[in-house]
């Protein structure tokens, strides 16, 4: 079936392109956060909660992508 290669580059889109809008937004964000750190250590917490946030859309794309192969 042609439709299982189409799936297959569904889910590696789904994959690749959020992995890159993760990086591209935990760049700004990460530098943001060792800058605030710099200045003050009690908001490490914070800022390790504010990095971690972009990395949930690759989770996302995985999922998707582990759907789109598996239904």
């Amino acid at each position: 079936m042609p439709v299982d290669g189409l799936v297959a580059i569904g889910a590696g889109l789904a994959v690749g392109l959020a992995g890159i809008a993760s990086g591209m937004a935990e760049k700004d964000i990460g530098a943001a956060a060792v800058g605030a750190i710099a200045e003050d250590r009690t908001i490490f917490g914070q800022a390790l909660i504010f990095t971690v946030i972009p990395e949930t859309i690759v989770i996302f794309g995985l999922v998707i992508a582990i759907l789109l192969m598996f239904l």
